[in-house]
């Protein structure tokens, strides 16, 4: 009864917002981004290649909300705002002349129904793994969560719908059969002749070759995808092209913290086995020092070992953190990790920027120390609610200047 009624709850609150701020998302081109892993990547990707276009856009993902000019970070820890707040977002875009919207739409939000109420034009699908599963019960309806998005761009009123997905994916082949009046795929053979390179890429689109700053054949599938949508609203090839190359920088996305060193500093999202495995297979020739913890709160408990026996397998020195324990004991959420090590003794600081600083002072020239887990989380989550504010980007460029006796203003 308690479940149907904070249903109930949510469903009408979804609606109840859209009556009062006058369906303002029926005025705007809206782009919906779901899947596992890259949304905020692909969203931040679509932004630029629309803005390029001249499009006055709005964004709201996990890292920020964006207003035409206005971008403020999201200190939420939740992709979706609820009580309204998407619909608040929508109506100030309107308001700033905004034509288009990229939203990221999540399964939580989704189970929520925090998308309702939202017409969306266009649905970007990037991937499916598993994440959420205690949230969800199962694999299976984690899967079905997503695919129930898919369905809510079959709803919509607006014409002509377009869906965009990877068929290589597991559930790719099922988002392009939805009945929209375009089903489009895109795969990674789209961006050949495409060349890995230290610290970026090199792709092709639709016959124009750019540069990305972005590492690893994950950044190409989420540059095709938002050019592929791009290219279904018209934009030229040369303009999706400039738009990715002049992309330097994606906050908590493979992001580099650049402080005069001779070794690379990378701060990543990456939270789940597949992505970890993705972002460390990036760098497959560099001396790797890794940082990672992993989230309390009975949350996802199954990928603790597998992710310390991805970064054993991958890395040349683990050290192994507190990220967001929440009740659990953090020092059990940590022996649960290091369990999936047997050939390597991990080391075990507890506080996250004693273990940023550590990792930082065993690299050497060349080599690449990847800090993951929480990219752009504004908090470290602790017992009853506590919020420590945090920033891995703010404290590697901290612990970096304090290494390297940089002076600070």
């Amino acid at each position: 009864m308690l479940s149907f009624l904070k249903k109930y709850w949510h469903f009408s609150i979804a609606y109840a917002a859209k009556f009062w701020y006058r369906s303002p998302a029926t005025k705007l081109y809206v782009i919906g981004i779901t899947g596992t892993k890259g949304k905020s990547s692909t969203a931040e990707m679509m932004n630029a290649i629309l803005e390029e276009a001249g499009y006055r856009t709005a964004l709201a993902s996990t890292i920020r909300f964006k207003i035409d000019a206005d971008s403020r970070p999201n200190l939420f820890k939740m992709t979706m705002p609820g009580r309204g707040f998407l619909q608040k977002f929508f109506s100030e875009a309107r308001r700033k002349d905004c034509t288009h919207a990229v939203l990221e739409v999540t399964s939580e939000g989704a189970r929520q129904f925090r998308h309702r109420g939202i017409d969306l034009n266009a649905l970007i699908f990037t991937n499916i793994a598993p994440e959420h599963i205690e949230s969800h019960g199962s694999y299976e309806n984690y899967k079905k969560a997503k695919l129930s998005i898919g369905y809510s761009l079959v709803a919509s009123k607006k014409r002509p719908r377009i869906v965009v997905a990877n068929p290589e994916d597991e559930l790719g082949e099922k988002f392009l059969k939805l009945p929209v009046e375009r089903a489009v795929p895109f795969r990674i053979a789209d961006a050949e002749p495409y060349t890995l390179l230290e610290g970026g890429v090199t792709m092709t689109f639709s016959g124009v070759t750019f540069p990305m700053a972005f590492p690893g054949t994950f950044s190409i599938l989420n540059a095709l995808a938002a050019a592929t949508i791009a290219r279904e609203l018209g934009i030229p090839s040369e303009t999706i092209g400039r738009a990715l190359s002049r992309l330097s920088t994606i906050l908590g996305r493979a992001e580099k913290i650049e402080r005069g060193q001779d070794f690379t500093v990378i701060v990543d999202y990456a939270h789940t086995p597949d992505s970890l495995s993705a972002l460390y297979g990036a760098f497959p020739d560099k001396r790797k020092i890794c940082v990672l913890g992993n989230t309390g709160g009975g949350r996802d408990t199954w990928k603790r070992p597998l992710m310390g026996s991805i970064a054993e397998n991958a890395c040349d020195i683990v050290i192994l953190t507190n990220e967001d324990p929440y009740d659990e004991d953090p020092v059990q959420i940590i022996e649960s990790m290091a369990k999936g090590m047997e050939r390597k003794k991990p080391l075990i600081l507890l506080d996250r920027r004693e273990a940023i600083g550590r990792a930082l002072s065993l690299a050497k020239t060349g080599d690449v120390v990847l800090i993951t887990g929480k990219g752009t989380d504004p908090f470290i989550m602790g017992a009853k609610g506590a919020k420590t504010l945090w920033s891995d980007s703010r404290v590697a460029g901290e612990e970096l200047d304090l290494l390297l006796g940089n002076k600070t203003s």
